[in-house]
């Protein structure tokens, strides 16, 4: 299953009376103090407990969807959260695409208001833009802990899917901890992203770079990817998204904000441009070095043009997608094993790991 980008850019199950009325007594009971049967008790119970759930929905979408804005960059239409009090605002870079100036609808400007470019990090899929004028009631949103995001813990997406501003939808964190490979059709960076949160929130054309809530009101990612299926012609596979972690937004966003770039990545590199490589059967079978940074991880590692990487670590490497993604789970400064093919022999090389 692929993971495709989209640039523009979730249901409650009310649980049967009757399976409450039979833990409680659904046949009839004795009556209890006050006059009441058990039943009447577990039937109030019900709307009860959903009224929280929907007051919790209510209060967190009143308090966060002023911080959500709708972008549009060009003839595009994408999401973004406002980051500060100073106007900057945080998207994906595919949402702003090779943009420099935008149209930002906020929740509290009558009409959409100018924005320019600060910087634009492909390689995490993550920009930040800044309005020319703040205007009045600009809201930041607060960003939560993504170490603390948990399987099935129940999250709202908010965003402008098809253009459809401040919409907002519900479902659950279905997974944590994934790497996913964006493709580059139709505007995609082709970045590889660790630690992605899987969601069952739907992630539509106008949902890309918007907020991907918890019910204590925190950002824990930005919805960015939607699985497809290969079986159904690369149409959208329901329930299957993926968001930004949170703490790496942060990470990126900060950068830019003070230093008008990213500086520091934290992610691993080799130090080389490179090219998949096919068998006799034209099956994907390594990663052949094109050209070595002078000095990088792999000139010191004495790895050179020609030599075909198949294994990091005790990863098999197959093509230009498997190396990166096996690079996504380690950080500057690791140390691990290349294994590699020059002149049909295999070698091994100690790699410490340089930052892209």
């Amino acid at each position: 299953m692929d993971a495709s980008r989209t640039r523009l850019p979730l249901r409650l199950v009310a649980v049967p009376a009757c399976a409450l009325l039979l833990v409680a007594g659904c046949s009839g009971g004795e009556r209890a103090a006050g006059g009441a049967r058990e039943g009447d008790t577990a039937q109030a119970a019900a709307p009860r407990a959903a009224n929280g759930l929907q007051a919790d929905y209510e209060r967190v979408i009143k308090d966060v969807l002023p911080s959500v804005v709708q972008i549009q960059a060009g003839d595009s239409l994408g999401s973004g959260i406002v980051y500060d009090d100073k106007g900057h605002v945080v998207t994906n870079a595919h949402v702003v695409g090779d943009g420099k100036s935008f149209r930002v609808t906020t929740a509290s400007s009558e009409g959409a208001e100018a924005a320019k470019l600060v910087s634009s990090y492909p390689e995490q899929d993550l920009a930040v833009i800044k309005l020319d004028r703040v205007p009045d009631g600009l809201r930041a949103a607060r960003f939560g802990d993504s170490s603390k995001v948990a399987v099935g813990q129940i999250v709202l997406a908010m965003g402008s899917p098809l253009g459809l501003s401040s919409s907002v939808t519900q479902g659950i964190v279905s997974a944590t901890g994934r790497t996913v490979t964006e493709g580059r059709g139709g505007g995609g960076t082709g970045a590889t992203i660790a630690n992605m949160v899987q969601t069952s929130a739907a992630i539509n054309p106008g949902n890309s770079g918007g907020a991907l809530v918890n019910l204590d009101g925190q950002v824990v990612g930005i919805p960015t990817l939607a699985a497809t299926d290969p079986g159904l012609g690369d149409s959208a596979a329901p329930g299957i998204g993926f968001a930004i972690p949170a703490s790496m937004v942060r990470t990126v966003a900060d950068q830019i904000v003070a230093d008008g770039r990213v500086t520091d990545s934290g992610r691993a590199a080799l130090g080389i441009t490179a090219r998949t490589v096919v068998d006799d059967g034209y099956r994907p079978a390594g990663v052949a070095v094109v050209e070595v940074s002078d000095g990088g991880a792999a000139d010191d590692a004495g790895l050179r043009p020609g030599d075909v990487i198949v294994k990091v670590g005790n990863t098999g490497i197959t093509d230009i997608t498997s190396l990166a993604e096996a690079l996504a789970s380690m950080s500057p400064g690791d140390r691990t094993k290349v294994t590699y093919t020059r002149d049909g022999d295999e070698r091994i090389a100690e790699v410490t790991l340089g930052e892209q």
